[in-house]
């Protein structure tokens, strides 16, 4: 094998299949990538039990061939290479990499030990990348981090004809967002499965930028391909709790204000507040009053607002929790739907909202 690429390509090309290697494993040829090149392209792959992801990118290619090296280190390699064009080959029992005045050898891995690299799931359709990516930001933030609760780690993917629910939770919050999709086949298809949420997420930038991409999706996993990407994740057993009901709030009070001063007064008073202290929110009629802190060492704020409902509302939420949902809606106004001190909220991007941000209320300060 023997090619020539230019180094930024290649190290983009490096760092996206290297993001599915495992950190450990029994197995060494796991740690590895495997680079094929042929017919004026070279093919990057990279695999552990769980997922997988492979680009192909342009490169000059001189002889055909494949070679499993390291992954890390070659991605180790690969940044401090001087920009330009750089040479790779085997030769031997080595990979030689060279670039410039700069040449790195690396031992080969043995390739009949490599596992094969699974097939894409069942293409279901097409979802719009730059979509996608915004999506799944949002409701990433609300996913767990506790692996003792393998499933609420996860984002719920629900397919109902052209329409795409995500949503996560870590059972304090609860984030959900819809958007539009393209089934590939019959429009009335459904599915409803629990993706990994930091794959997802890592999933989700990358397609960002790249337009339409395939959205394939079987019993076990799902797998994502646009512009040169591939990229395959298991999926989480179980299902998360539903949210219909939780979001259904019933006759409550209503509240708007300008989403991007409520974020900025939230950010300002949380100051004052020790660990997870709330932050207090007064609405009235034309304004809302936040509040942190105790004692001598408080913090507050009045913005204009809209209520809808009674002359006056309090309400207190954690703020790390309340920037969450804030930071995430993408629209000039947020939408307060409010039962009252204790009770659910739903923070949403519009009166109906596409997406939906429910938080627990708590005790207001004293």
């Amino acid at each position: 094998m023997e090619f020539r690429i230019d180094s930024a390509v290649l190290t983009d090309a490096v760092a996206w299949a290297a993001r599915v290697l495992p950190a450990r494993s029994p197995l060494p040829v796991l740690g590895g990538l495997l680079l094929e090149a042929a017919d004026g392209r070279l093919r990057v792959s990279g695999l552990d039990h769980e997922a997988s992801a492979r680009v192909e990118v342009e490169a000059d290619t001189d002889v055909e061939g494949r070679a499993l090296v390291l992954g890390r280190r070659l991605l180790d390699i690969c940044k401090v290479l001087p920009r330009g064009h750089t040479d790779i080959a085997v030769e031997g029992a080595r990979l030689s990499v060279t670039s410039g005045d700069a040449r790195f050898g690396l031992s080969l891995l043995p390739l009949d030990d490599y596992p094969a690299p699974p097939e894409l799931p069942e293409v279901r359709g097409l979802v719009d990348g730059d979509a996608f990516a915004a999506a799944v930001g949002q409701v990433a933030v609300a996913a767990g981090r506790d692996d003792s609760l393998p499933v609420l780690t996860g984002i719920r993917l629900a397919l109902d004809g052209t329409t795409m629910t995500l949503a996560a939770t870590d059972r304090y919050r609860y984030a959900v967002r819809t958007l539009e999709w393209k089934p590939g086949g019959d429009a009335g298809e459904s599915a409803d499965v629990v993706v990994p949420a930091r794959r997802l997420t890592e999933i989700a930038r990358s397609l960002a930028g790249t337009g339409p991409a395939l959205l394939a999706l079987d019993g076990g996993s799902i797998g994502f391909e646009s512009g040169g990407l591939r990229t395959t994740t298991r999926l989480l057993d179980g299902r998360l709790p539903r949210h219909d009901k939780l979001f259904a709030l019933g006759d409550h009070a209503r509240a708007a204000t300008d989403r991007a001063s409520l974020t900025e007064a939230v950010k300002r008073v949380a100051v004052v507040a020790e660990g997870d202290s709330p932050v207090q929110l007064t609405f009235t009629p034309t304004a809302i009053q936040l509040q942190a802190g105790y004692e001598d060492d408080i913090a507050s704020q009045r913005l204009p607002a809209a209520l809808t409902g009674p002359d006056t509302l309090t309400v207190a939420f954690n703020p790390g929790y309340l920037l969450d949902a804030l930071t995430t809606l993408d629209t000039r106004e947020v939408h307060f739907h409010l039962l009252g001190p204790g009770q659910r909220a739903l923070l949403t991007d519009g009166p109906q909202g596409a997406h939906r941000h429910l938080l627990m209320s708590v005790k207001p300060l004293v």
